[in-house]
Order: structure tokens, then sequence, then C-alpha cells
């Protein structure tokens, strides 16, 4: 099964942190209008599509031409975001996430935690495949803050092309002072590490796996956002196999420590061979020049799609023809 699990932090307002939505305006709407593109092609719940502030698609419709060309089931799990989707969902009656600057951002994590669980013990088929999916704006900082407290010294992507780092150097400094927390400080706590300066999906994510049976075989789609979760999973003490299953774009993106932090973490690793560099459209063919990357689980719903007999190049043709016809509403 393919869980998606939307969440909302108030980071992502920060100007030039996120590329995930046209506008910081917007932002709060995407992980939600994600969820709606799975569903339906489109959003449904919001009266805007999910594009950066270029114009370029967001990774959502990759992984809805994956859904329907291979025939994915998808749960929906809210936590934690400022609107309900509009498709069927799992509540798991978290708040949005705080900016961690000025206070805790996941007051509530031990909850999440203890819900997604118990959601995992009821939901989560025995044994087999399970993959986690993300769609959190501002999530990659986040990631990057939890992952230093937790010891790491490492560098997170961004959907932007040029990544923010120096901006994101900030906010871990001025995050970490207002916690009162050093690099390797909860080394041992990474629920506190999440309830001072993570965001509700990684309290969430972290909670379904610690609830699925030891023989089900986790994969995590996504990027340094789900390296952050594995990163806690193994400061829980649990070292149960993992893959974390990714697109090329960050595989290859030299500002990311993708690679070295998920051999520390003793990870298997996916990299979905995607490319967009014949596609017809300006907006994919940017993938290609490291724009946007990955998000709502584009390269494990590429490997899940393999896993159900469908070629990668199908999923590539399936992404064109959902974007032609998102241009052909447009103009209409």
């Amino acid at each position: 099964m393919f869980f998606l699990f939307i969440s909302n932090t108030d980071l992502a307002a920060e100007p030039g942190l996120s590329a995930a939505g046209a506008s910081v305006e917007v932002l709060p709407l995407t992980s939600v209008a994600d969820a709606d593109v799975i569903r339906f092609g489109r959003p449904s719940a919001v009266d805007c599509f999910p594009m950066d502030p270029e114009g370029r698609p967001t990774p959502a419709i990759i992984t809805r031409a994956a859904v329907v060309s291979a025939d994915i089931p998808v749960t929906i799990v809210r936590a934690g975001t400022v609107l309900p989707p509009e498709p069927p969902y799992v509540e798991l009656g978290a708040e949005v996430g705080k900016d961690p600057r000025k206070g805790p951002s996941v007051a509530d994590a031990r909850k999440i935690f203890e819900r997604a669980r118990r959601l995992a013990q009821n939901r989560a088929p025995r044994g087999g495949r399970i993959m986690l999916a993300e769609s959190v704006p501002g999530g990659t900082t986040t990631a990057l803050l939890v992952l230093r407290a937790l010891g790491h010294d490492v560098m997170v992507s961004s959907a932007s092309k040029i990544n923010p780092i120096s901006l994101k150097e900030k906010i871990w400094a001025e995050a970490s002072a207002r916690a009162g927390i050093a690099m390797g400080d909860l080394r041992e706590d990474p629920l506190k590490a999440v309830e001072e300066l993570g965001d509700p999906m990684q309290s969430a994510v972290l909670g379904f796996i610690a609830g699925m049976r030891v023989e089900s075989q986790v994969v995590l789609a996504g990027g340094t956002q789900m390296l952050a979760v594995a990163a806690c999973l193994r400061a829980l003490g649990d070292y149960r196999p993992v893959t974390v299953a990714t697109t090329k774009y960050i595989a290859g993106d030299p500002t990311s420590s993708f690679a070295s932090l998920s051999a520390v973490l003793g990870v298997d690793t996916y990299v979905a061979p995607l490319d967009f560099s014949a596609s017809p459209f300006k907006g994919l063919r940017d993938y290609e020049d490291g724009y946007v990357k990955e998000g709502v689980g584009a390269g494990g719903s590429a490997l899940y799609a393999s896993w159900n007999g469908v070629d990668i190049s199908e999923v590539i043709r399936a992404t064109n023809s959902i974007y032609a016809e998102i241009e052909a509403s447009s103009i209409k």
C-alpha cells in the first residue's frame, strides 16, 4: 500500500525558503492540493494548481501518473494541515507545525506518534511492502534541524535550483539557540528533536513505522526529508531494513548529503530514472536542470509502478499526458 502523509509547518512562510508553491501565501495549501492531484488529477479543495514560482508543476503529477498507470492503492493521512483534503483521508488530529525559532514546533509530537502507531497496527498490511510518502512545504529545513539535533552535520536538498543554504543555516542557528540545543544534544531523544525543531509528518511517519510488523518492507518515498525520519528511527534503536526511494534529481544534487547520510544510517536507496529531457513541456524539462527534484512520493511511486509491472517509460508518458491536460484546462 501507498500512504501519503500531508502536513504543514509555519516555517514555510519564511520568504525564499520553499519553492513548493507559487507564492508564500499559497504554500500552506500545497500539501492539500497535492493530495487532490493524486486522487483526481487536479486540485479540488483549493482553486489553484500547485506550481513553483516559475510555473513548474508539483511532482504530485508524477505520482498521479504512476498511481493511474499501475493501479496503486493510496491512503491519505492528514497530519496537521491548514485545510482538509477533498478526497477521503485518515485524520491524526495533529496541529500545524509551528516556527521552531519562536517555540516548540510540534508540541503534540508524542501524541501524533502514538496515534500513527495505532493506525499502522490497524491499517497496515501484515507483511509485504508498505510505501510511505510525504508532502510538507518547508519540510527540507525542518529535516535539517532534526538531523542536526541528532548529530548529523549534513545539508538537505531543496526544491529550488539554487539551494538556500545560508538561509537554512541561519534558521538552524536561531532555532537551536531558542531551544538551547547544540548539534547532537538530542541523539538519544528523536521525538524531543521533532517536538522542538521538526514537523508533524516526521512524528507521524515515525510512529507508523513503529506500529508496522517487523517483517513488513519499509519504503520511504522521498529525499532528505525521509532520511530525517530514518535518522529518528535509528535513534530510537530500530535497525530494521529500510529503503529510501527518491529521484535522480535528489541523488545527483551536489548540495545535498543524500548519499553519505544514507550510508551512515544504513538504509538502502532506490533512484528512479525519470527523464523529462524530451518532454514537450518546459515545466517538466526544467526538472532536468535541477528544479523541483522530488516530493509527494514521486521517486517511490515509480518504484511501486515497477512492482506492478509498469515501466518507467509509461510513467513518463502518463506524466506528460497529465501535464497536457493541465495546460489545456488553464487555457480554457
